[in-house]
């Protein structure tokens, strides 16, 4: 975990100067790539068509990772960790798919993923003079954050009208910039082949955000439309010769989010409050599944997914609490903001008040209620599962009879159709573990508020939270997708007449999340919007778009080489090969997490094992990137992104090519490990084909 310390000169350059004086940093919108940079540094800039087809061949999960299409006939791939959900659903007591893998025997035995959905970015347009026209000086704060908020579902709203697709707007650079991003949508996605999540996650914990890594953390699926495999726009074909050391490479996806534009005060409070916060809150629940699936194997597989996800929240979330720790990189942070808030105060026109310290301010009062905001909006009404149900039931029916302007973000019309793929998931509920979590997340909620808050008094009203979870669950009929579908189309009159238990809860619940939800976007969000919005002019007058904006979970070209890094006072090598994943395991026993699976053992033999496995390059990447293609210069399919060092860690707030470095599965390793392990023939075939 100690990440390896950085020079405050070097630092400060990478920080106080445009990114690409300084590094390949950048997570770029596919409309402004620094091509000048590329032609000069490497002696490539992709072209239009390139572009085009990239972008085409990108893909996006709704439930937070990346993917690319890897064949003419729909076939996608991205990690197993982004599909772990779909094997988990699709999984039973006798069938454990996620410890024994799946390979689909034919077309028409490919399981359908419930609640998945794939968007691929078909259309870019700049809204922005739309969005920022819509506010007036004269207006408040939060009068500005409504105006903003209906200019910006009119516009979505219009768009999905004309296009029947899915339509974003997309805050970039602060709020300096907004564009509107239509996406074609895949909701029929099927399961091909997993392999087992030993395999995928070799290691374990241990080797997660590690290098050297010897992972096939891969999951490949199947767009469907109108019932047939789809026929997507692009593809990436397969390539034939890999990545060397030195190549210039391309990483296409969707990171989630980052910070590196935000304040200082913003980061202070992300170190102080936020991150320690959230790690708390992160390790109490991973500890409470732990005691559930200590109690059966069928309980141990159904807690598996949330226990994967919350301990590399984990790890990810202490390396990010480290970056926000080290004091020469946030001196480095003060020192570029200072010189930024020189270069405002030189182009301001007349005296007002400082944006910083409006957004410091407004950030002062957010700390003061994180935990009541964390804990009631985001902990209760995004529960899993039943819970988070009806809450979204809850607000479906209130939010449906108001103009679309004026809804919560996430029930805008341009939203429903997803939101009810989601909602109506006949994805499997075990009544026992939303018991527990349930029980845990009231639990944790009474801790954090105490005895004198609303909550404790309106949801508990005097009962304890084990009472109130088994209540609710026991009670409800919200497993019945039928059930669920019937409020719906009920509306408001029915969800208000409704007697089940977990409606119920939610709708004492659903007040109280309102309250500190408008709080946030009215006088938090609003207020620091507005404020960004004039430190956004300051920097675009400084550096244009010349620097890349913060991710927002929308598509993204990075860039980078293959190349070792040093640790430990020695080089690591910028790959892995079989060998290695033989040796690593042998070197402790083949005891877990570093145990082969049995097909492993059986089938060394047959494996060439000087195939590359994994690799790493200096492309910027974060979380969200998780299963994005790695492609070369030619357009083709080199690997895929499933991690980041340690080193890594950081790059929600900045970014080094030092030691920091993207992992990846080699291309030439999966089609190696599906051809002599699984016996994929026609998978192969279909993927590289010869």
């Amino acid at each position: 975990m100690n990440a390896a310390p950085i020079r405050r000169t070097a630092l400060l350059a990478v920080l106080a100067l445009p990114a690409l004086a300084a590094a390949d940093e950048g997570m770029w919108t596919f409309d402004n790539l620094p091509l000048k940079l590329l032609r000069e540094k490497y002696g490539f800039a992709p072209g239009k068509e390139w572009l085009d087809r990239v972008r085409l061949a990108s893909v996006r999960f709704n439930d937070g990772g990346s993917g690319s299409f890897v064949s003419p006939d729909g076939l996608m791939i991205t990690n197993h960790h982004v599909g772990l959900g779909c094997i988990q659903n699709i999984s039973t007591e006798e069938r454990d798919y996620v410890a024994g893998g799946f390979m689909a025997a034919a077309r028409d035995q490919e399981p359908a993923c419930p609640g998945y959905e794939v968007n691929v970015l078909v259309a870019m347009e700049d809204v922005t003079a739309r969005v920022l026209g819509a506010v007036k000086p004269a207006m408040t704060d939060k009068q500005a954050g409504e105006a903003r908020k209906a200019a910006t579902a009119r516009i979505e709203k219009e768009c999905a009208d004309r296009t029947g697709q899915r339509c974003d707007v997309i805050p970039l650079y602060q709020g300096g910039e907004y564009q509107l991003y239509t996406y074609k949508k895949y909701t029929d996605v099927r399961l091909v082949f997993a392999p087992e999540q030993q395999t995928a996650f070799f290691g374990g914990d241990d080797d997660n955000f590690t290098f050297p890594r010897h992972d096939l953390d891969i999951c490949i699926m199947r767009a469907y439309e109108n019932g047939a495999p789809a026929r997507p726009a692009a593809y990436l074909p397969w390539a034939v010769r890999g990545a060397a050391d030195g190549d210039l490479l391309f990483v296409s996806g969707n990171p989630g989010s980052t910070s590196r534009l935000e304040t200082v005060a913003q980061l202070e409070s992300e170190r102080r409050v936020i991150q320690p916060k959230i790690l708390r809150s992160l390790k109490r629940r991973i500890g409470t599944l732990k005691a559930y699936a200590a109690k059966s194997p069928e309980n141990e597989r159904r807690a598996k997914e949330y226990i994967f996800s919350y301990a590399n929240s984990i790890k990810a979330r202490e390396g990010m609490l480290k970056a926000l720790q080290d004091p020469k990189a946030m001196a480095a942070k003060a020192a570029a903001e200072k010189d930024l808030r020189g270069r405002y105060a030189a182009g301001r026109a007349a005296a007002g008040t400082d944006p910083w310290e409006t957004i410091a301010a407004a950030q002062r009062r957010f700390d003061a209620r994180f935990s009541e905001y964390r804990m009631i909006e985001l902990g209760l009404m995004h529960a899993p599962r039943l819970l988070g149900i009806a809450a979204d039931i809850v607000r479906y029916a209130a939010e449906k009879e108001k103009p679309n302007d004026v809804r919560l973000e996430e029930f805008r019309d341009s939203n429903l159709e997803s939101l009810e793929n989601e909602l109506y998931s006949p994805a499997p509920i075990y009544d026992d573990l939303d018991e527990v979590m349930l029980a845990d997340r009231l639990k944790e909620t009474q801790a954090e508020l105490g005895p004198t808050h609303p909550f404790t008094k309106t949801v508990l009203g005097g009962h304890t939270p084990e009472e109130v979870a088994h209540e609710a669950v026991s009670g409800t009929k919200l497993k019945d997708v039928a059930a669920r579908k019937a409020l719906v189309q009920g509306g408001r009159a029915a969800v208000a007449a409704s007697t089940d238990p977990m409606i119920v809860l939610a709708r004492k619940i659903d007040p109280l999340a309102r309250q500190v939800r408008s709080f946030k976007e009215d006088e938090v969000d609003a207020v620091q919007k507005r404020a960004g919005e004039r430190i956004a002019q300051s920097r675009w007058k400084a550096f244009g778009r010349t620097l890349s904006p913060d991710a927002t979970f929308t598509l993204r070209l990075a860039f980078g080489v293959v190349k070792p890094f040093p640790a430990e006072g020695t080089m690591v090598p910028a790959r892995t090969t079989f060998h290695g994943l033989y040796d690593r395991s042998a070197s402790f026993g083949n005891q877990p997490p570093w145990n082969l699976m049995p097909r492993w053992v059986e089938h060394e033999k047959d494996l060439e094992l000087k195939t590359p496995f994994n690799f790493v390059c200096t492309a910027d990447i974060i979380g969200g990137n998780s299963g994005s293609p790695v492609i070369d210069k030619d357009g083709a399919f080199v690997g895929i992104i499933f991690d980041g060092n340690i080193e890594s860690l950081a790059s929600d707030y900045y970014y080094t090519d030092e030691v920091a470095r993207a992992v990846a599965v080699d291309a030439r390793g999966i089609v190696e490990a599906l051809r002599k392990v699984y016996g994929a023939a026609a998978l192969v075939q279909e993927l590289a084909p010869r």
